[in-house]
């Protein structure tokens, strides 16, 4: 080989150019037989040997990611060695070609770590409980000290100088780093808090009205919580706004398995009476008031009976009225739905009356925390007590319009014209 080499140049010595761009050509051709060779034929063979192992359970297609970026390590292994090689090349051409391909080489291996890094993070997250743990974060600020230490390798290298010296030079530049990565240095340990508090998992239902986030969490990084709203928005909450502002998570309502319905009836106090002897004797008719009235009818019996014995005014005597049987109508309503959750709080209460009427409340807990599902329950509830109302000779109360004067503007005038249209044959 060395033969037939000095023979080239000998027969080349007249061009000796020729000579060197030759030596250069074949070592670029080599550079890239070797990568074609790492990439097809060795990646190919590992690419089908891990195919047919069965690894966790996806047999069919192995994702490389790490090894195919390594390759790349080849052909700058082989300019590094064979540039020494090329004849009447000067010295500081060589070192610049050199330190070029260590500065490449570092760079390959600090992406190929970075990519390692994201291959973790796909094997964890098939984990069950990956969401209540997420490690994206951490990953990533490991990622920023390779790169860190990547940098200051490359920049040493590309000088030919030691990296202790540009290391040495950090101690003076810390006040300066510190304010580069201040953000990246708050987000890490707001990341700790929220991961050691158990505060926010992805999947979770969180509201932040004050950064207009009111959906499910889809990822947890170093420094952003993606948040999907219900109208399929994206908005990315800051991760350490989640520790000095508040929040609201839903996922305890998930947990407990149980979604809460707070609404009011609205009614008009001018509708609530007592009930006649007629009315109550109807009343008997609702199956879930059987036990309410009989209990009520023993009470008020025994305490009017108390009243006559001791000859005070029958004006004392107790009664029932409208709103308290609707009342315990609603209550037992819902303590035989099927959509109601009746291990929890169940309550159906009198508020403060206003100028909107008397709010009686409805206060429990679906089974379902599907919101379609929640919502056809609370709506079915509320349209069944809206069209029982005036059973009990009750009113919903309703902010007056200009809907009755137009109608009786509109029946006066009618029969003003049916008047004008009857006079000539009189």
């Amino acid at each position: 080989m060395n033969t037939w080499l000095e023979q080239l140049r000998a027969w080349l010595e007249p061009y000796p150019w020729a000579y060197t761009t030759l030596v250069v050509c074949a070592l670029l051709l080599a550079a890239w037989l070797a990568n074609w060779v790492t990439k097809r034929v060795l990646l190919r063979g590992l690419r089908r040997m891990l195919n047919s192992l069965p690894l966790g359970g996806e047999p069919h297609e192995v994702r490389l990611r790490v090894i195919p970026r390594l390759a790349n390590v080849i052909p700058a292994i082989v300019l590094s060695a064979g540039v020494v090689a090329v004849p009447d090349l000067p010295g500081h051409v060589v070192t610049i070609v050199r330190n070029v391909c260590t500065a490449f080489i570092i760079l390959t291996l600090a992406l190929a770590f970075s990519g390692a890094m994201d291959l973790v993070n796909q094997v964890y997250q098939r984990r069950a409980d990956a969401h209540n743990k997420p490690i994206k974060g951490y990953l990533q600020l490991l990622k920023i000290v390779v790169f860190t230490i990547a940098a200051v390798l490359m920049v040493a290298t590309l000088i030919d100088r030691s990296p202790l010296i540009l290391l040495s030079g950090l101690g003076a530049m810390m006040a300066v780093l510190i304010l580069v990565f201040q953000d990246t240095i708050l987000s890490l340990v707001a990341s700790l808090q929220i991961s050691s508090n158990d505060m926010v998992r992805v999947g979770d239902w969180i509201e932040m009205p004050q950064l207009n986030a009111d959906g499910d969490v889809i990822d947890i990084a170093l420094h952003t919580v993606k948040v999907q709203n219900w109208d399929k928005t994206i908005t990315n909450i800051p991760t350490k706004k989640l520790i000095n502002d508040s929040f609201k998570n839903w996922r305890g309502m998930s947990e407990a398995g149980g979604r809460r319905i707070k609404r009011s009836l609205y009614l008009d106090q001018h509708s609530v009476r007592f009930l006649t002897d007629e009315e109550l004797g109807r009343m008997h008719g609702f199956t879930v008031l059987d036990r309410y009235l009989n209990e009520k009818g023993r009470e008020i019996s025994a305490w009017n009976s108390d009243l006559e014995e001791r000859g005070i005014h029958p004006v004392n005597a107790r009664r029932v009225t409208n709103l308290g049987t609707f009342r315990a109508y609603v209550e037992n309503y819902l303590r035989n739905h099927p959509g109601i959750h009746q291990e929890m709080t169940l309550l159906v209460r009198q508020q403060q009356p206003g100028s909107t009427g008397l709010p009686l409340e409805i206060y429990c807990f679906t089974r379902d925390i599907r919101w379609a599902v929640y919502e056809n329950i609370q709506s079915d509830i509320f349209d069944h007590l809206l069209a029982i109302l005036p059973e009990f000779g009750l009113r919903v109360f309703q902010e007056s319009s200009d809907a009755g004067v137009t109608a009786a503007l509109m029946a006066t005038a009618a029969l003003k014209h049916a008047e004008d249209g009857a006079s000539p044959s009189a």
